[in-house]
């Protein structure tokens, strides 16, 4: 396979920021005095569903309660703060990146590969992660960035994946993308993308049928030939 651009989603797969999100929620619900708080094995359950204000939405639904009495103003305004949180969080070197990332995406880059994320997540969580672990030109290694604001259906949909590709305007022979659950290599092979699964703390129990390889990390991650260079359009 020859390729010109390198797909990252975000949560689980540039770091294990997951376990961040889930204490930065509990730290919201404790700020604006809402009795929740999400273990480990709620928190793997409720990542069945991809956003956080939908898991937020789904876990009001196991509690009984109706879009009145939580509705989604409430959701949104949780999740503006808990998004805080989560970034001063990261900030305070909280969520490293995982192994192998930041030399995959060094290595991409001097070899003059394109580099895209493609993510549920919010931007203000992408900025935050990227700024903290790769510096203030960290977000200019990208090319272009999907984020969950950005589409409606989000992942196990392939639309977030194909606004990449528009935006990159290459075919998806000429992309790989790198995930870490199932809900994200569903999104990824229904836009026909190659992936390369690593799972990470919250998704190591699910299976991957479909993905090119599954690695423990990327640190042993070998770049695939790389595609000359090509005018903007599909190739």
């Amino acid at each position: 396979m020859t390729i010109q651009a390198l797909i990252f989603d975000v949560d689980g797969t540039l770091a294990e920021t997951e376990e961040v999100h889930r204490l930065a929620f509990n730290a919201a619900f404790a700020e604006v005095g809402l009795a929740w708080t999400w273990d480990r094995d709620v928190y793997r359950d409720l990542l069945s569903v991809t956003g956080g204000k939908e898991r937020m939405r789904l876990f009001a639904n196991w509690r009984g309660l109706s879009a009145e009495a939580m509705p989604d103003a409430e959701i949104a305004r949780v999740h503006a703060l808990k998004n805080v949180r989560y970034a001063e969080m990261v900030a305070r070197g909280e969520c490293p990146l995982r192994p192998g990332v930041e030399r995959l995406i060094r290595a991409a880059r001097a070899r003059g590969l394109r580099l895209a994320i493609c993510t549920t997540t919010t931007r203000v969580n992408i900025d935050a992660l990227i700024g903290a672990a790769l510096g203030a030109e960290g977000m200019g290694f990208f090319d272009v960035v999907v984020a969950g604001e950005d589409v409606r259906r989000k992942k196990p949909a392939p639309d977030a994946y194909l606004l990449a590709i528009e935006a990159l305007k290459l075919a998806s022979a000429r992309c790989l993308v790198f995930e870490d659950s199932r809900n994200g290599l569903d999104a990824a092979l229904a836009a026909g993308l190659t992936t390369i699964v690593s799972p990470s703390y919250y998704t190591s129990h699910e299976t991957f049928e479909g993905a090119a390889q599954v690695l423990p990390d990327l640190s042993q991650f070998a770049l695939p030939a790389v595609a000359p260079a090509s005018p903007a359009g599909p190739t």
